[in-house]
């Protein structure tokens, strides 16, 4: 497994212009969270469900990743055994970059996955059609996005991931979803950037703390990755 884990949050997405469910204003504020991104709301409000994921696929489609997504894929391509991307975000902006082998821990907005079998189906950035059918059971699709109060397969994937890191970068995230600072007190190197504090994260666990934008952050970051990389 690798030694280096990079985990972002929202923050990273949002200086590419992604609305993200804590912004005051934008995508996000035409709709309740609870209505459109909550366990069963696909059972009694699924045509506004939807109608939200197709305007958060045309907004995706309309921006394009920034520096800290591009120099994160350079530094993967440099050390690919070595380095883990983890997200909590359902975009593409990292596989645009370039990055391989993303860990995305609540689903990938450009795809859909079947409610019967679990199936997925790509569509990229296209509204979903609301009469598609899955060739393997005839089941009904659903963004391939995890839901609050849903389970999340993914997070087992996370656990593995951190038991052989020993270099970890947390980015844009405000440690209300998922809370890192146990595995930061675990490894060896930790650092932390984010755009400000946040009451979830003790930053007095980590490493190094960088209170600024992951394009300003994400130089320093890659040069500690690799100072540390070769030692």
């Amino acid at each position: 497994m690798a030694k280096v884990v990079i985990f972002s949050g929202a923050g990273i997405s949002a200086e590419s212009g992604l609305s993200t469910f804590r912004d005051a204003d934008g995508l996000w504020e035409k709709y309740r969270i609870e209505e459109i991104c909550t366990a069963g709301c696909l059972n009694w409000n699924r045509e506004n469900t939807l109608t939200f994921y197709d305007a958060r696929r045309e907004q995706l489609d309309s921006v394009m990743p920034n520096a800290a997504h591009y120099a994160i894929a350079k530094l993967q391509e440099k050390y690919s055994k070595d380095i883990a991307i983890i997200t909590q975000n359902v975009d593409d902006l990292f596989e645009r970059a370039g990055c391989k082998d993303i860990l995305h821990l609540h689903g990938f907005l450009p795809r859909l996955r079947c409610e019967e079998c679990g199936a997925t189906h790509l569509i990229g950035y296209t509204k979903q059609e609301r009469e598609l059918s899955c060739q393997n059971c005839g089941g009904s699709f659903r963004p391939d996005i995890v839901f609050f109060g849903e389970a999340a397969p993914m997070y087992e994937h996370l656990y593995d991931a951190m038991q052989d890191c020993e270099f970890l970068a947390i980015i844009g995230s405000s440690g209300n979803v998922v809370a890192m600072d146990h595995f930061a007190r675990h490894v060896k190197i930790s650092i932390l950037n984010n755009l400000e504090k946040s009451d979830a994260i003790n930053e007095r666990v980590y490493t190094k703390v960088l209170y600024k934008k992951a394009t300003e952050a994400i130089d320093e970051i890659v040069v500690d990755v690799e100072r540390f990389l070769k030692t």
